[in-house]
């Protein structure tokens, strides 16, 4: 069972920045794939980012150019700095794991079995 908490979310005004942190239960952090989806209201949730073992990343369109997800494995913990916030990036944010070794990092929503909590983005237009 892995347990992920996520923070760092809040109020940014247009054109601000946020760090998302999700701190992660488990002895093989190293080798989850990490992921973080946002779910906006009335909206499906959807991919934003993700990271593999090797550290290799994919991100929705949405965010290209301005977020970026990271990881520490010393600390359990990944990452989403995002940059140049639009209220369009108002969401509900959640962080998920997957135990499977992906070489490819998947979008959907179903290849992640554990979820946060999540955390609230405002950007106010």
């Amino acid at each position: 069972q892995v347990q992920l908490v996520e923070s760092g979310g809040g109020l940014v005004q247009p054109g601000g920045s946020l760090r998302l942190s999700c701190g992660a239960s488990g002895r093989t952090f190293r080798t989850y794939t990490m992921a973080w989806f946002r779910q906006a209201s009335g909206q499906e949730r959807v991919f934003v980012a993700g990271i593999n073992w090797r550290s290799t990343t994919a991100y929705a369109d949405s965010g290209k150019g301005r977020f970026t997800i990271s990881r520490d494995n010393a600390k359990n913990t990944v990452y989403l700095q995002m940059n140049s916030l639009e209220p369009e990036d108002t969401a509900v944010y959640y962080c998920a794991a997957s135990e499977v070794l992906m070489y490819v990092v998947q979008t959907t929503a179903r290849e992640y079995v554990y979820w946060g909590q999540g955390t609230q983005v405002t950007v106010p237009s």
